[in-house]
């Protein structure tokens, strides 16, 4: 029998810090670096619950989506919205209320009801910072970090006539080029550091991404400006997969996979095998 996935979107809003009170504050920047403050922040968090089974012949749904509201709302919701995260939820007086630690706390609340089997929780912390959690990999977190750039590049295989150029790319072979404004999305998976809750330290990641990335192609020229793709035909299939090459051995945790959005239309993943 086939089955059926479902998802559905909540949000709610909470305040969190990232601060041990047992340590020193000269300890807590070394532990939570930019991120460390006594003070709460906020976001307005954006979740995601998958949940698949097969529809029930009765009714046709794999789970009414009003038993799911409730439960996501009692569980979840309920508890976390409009609240401090670590001062008033019991769970976050002793452990950091990251992403990661979020993601595996509302797992737990969302044990799968009798009609579907939870599959996958997305959490999104803010547009550019999102994580995913599946009970498949219960101990593991996929991060994703968003970035954008603006390049321009001209598609032209080296191997192919001019006019053989023109037949395949068309207005993408015009010689002065075009642009894009490119989504970069880099994703890394891991279990959290016990510490801090985090994958891993997203001030690292965003340095290596700036320094190997985005300051070498941010308004530049692909075919012209960035010496490892001057000697290759820019395609977005070809600029994803060298993202991924440099990335590779020096964000730091492990690289999933990388995401090239050249329009909003089209995406290019490359991940690891």
């Amino acid at each position: 029998m086939s089955v059926v996935s479902l998802t559905r979107q909540v949000t709610f809003a909470s305040g969190h810090r990232y601060w041990n009170s047992e340590l020193s504050e000269l300890e807590n920047r070394r532990l939570f670096g930019q991120m460390a403050s006594p003070y709460n922040h906020g976001h307005n968090y954006v979740l995601e619950a998958t949940f698949e089974g097969p529809i029930n012949p009765v009714d046709g749904m794999v789970i009414n989506i009003k038993t799911l509201d409730d439960m996501i709302r009692t569980r979840v919701t309920d508890r976390l919205n409009m609240r401090s995260l670590n001062d008033e939820i019991p769970h976050f007086r002793d452990v950091p209320p990251s992403v990661e630690n979020l993601l595996f706390f509302i797992g737990e609340q969302l044990a799968s009801p009798p009609e579907a089997t939870l599959t996958q929780i997305l959490l999104r912390e803010m547009p550019d910072l999102w994580g995913r959690w599946s009970p498949a990999r219960p101990t593991m977190i996929m991060l994703t970090r968003s970035y954008e750039f603006a390049a321009s590049h001209r598609l032209h295989a080296p191997g192919l006539t001019d006019s053989e150029n023109i037949d395949l790319f068309g207005k993408c072979n015009n010689p002065q080029g075009h642009g894009h404004n490119y989504v970069l999305e880099v994703s890394v998976a891991g279990e959290p550091e016990p510490n801090t809750g985090w994958v891993c330290d997203l001030g690292e990641l965003d340095r290596v991404v700036n320094a190997e990335i985005l300051d070498r192609y941010d308004h530049k020229s692909l075919n012209h400006d960035v010496p490892e793709l001057t000697d290759l035909n820019p395609t977005s299939e070809v600029v994803a997969q060298v993202i991924f090459d440099r990335l590779r051995d020096r964000v730091p945790a492990f690289l999933l996979e990388v995401k090239l959005w050249e329009t909003a239309r089209s995406a290019f993943t490359v991940r690891a095998q």
